[in-house]
């Protein structure tokens, strides 16, 4: 299946690019998310007359992104008390739900989805976590997990 993006795609394409994908990805997937439109006549046609239109919209959520990660980054770490025995290991652990309410009471708002933690944290210490705010603008940030 031929597909014109209209967005980027991570590992796919840029705005605009005609990528082959296998049918279930487009169909499950792009089309669904508004992320692409069928490769057809009309559909091109379509899309080079409002091409300019999506390109604006495009820069406008890649400034959005980079504000928002430049707010982050002015914040500098977030720290989080957890219940801990004795040796800093944690009853329970610190998940995604968990960083983004820290994060919204030290004032910043992110959604789960932004939230890339490579696996649950278990034990007391520091942390570096990242927001991926956009396909191409990521941002780390510190993260405490404290013995209340």
């Amino acid at each position: 299946m031929e597909v014109i993006l209209l967005e980027r795609v991570a590992n796919l394409g840029n705005l605009g690019d005609r990528v082959k994908v296998k049918s279930g990805y487009g169909r499950n997937f792009l089309v669904p998310g508004k992320k692409a439109v069928p490769a057809n006549e009309a559909n091109i046609a379509d899309f080079e007359a409002r091409r300019a239109e999506l390109e604006k919209a495009a820069a406008e959520v890649l400034a959005t992104a980079q504000s928002r990660a430049e707010a982050i980054a002015g914040v500098g770490a977030i720290t989080i008390k957890a219940n801990a025995g004795e040796e800093g290991k944690l009853f329970g652990s610190i998940g995604v739900t968990d960083i983004v309410e820290a994060a919204a009471t030290a004032g910043i708002t992110v959604e789960r989805r932004e939230v890339s933690l490579p696996e649950a944290i278990r034990h007391t210490g520091e942390f570096e976590i990242s927001f991926q705010l956009h396909s191409d603008v990521a941002q780390a940030i510190a993260l405490t997990v404290e013995a209340e």
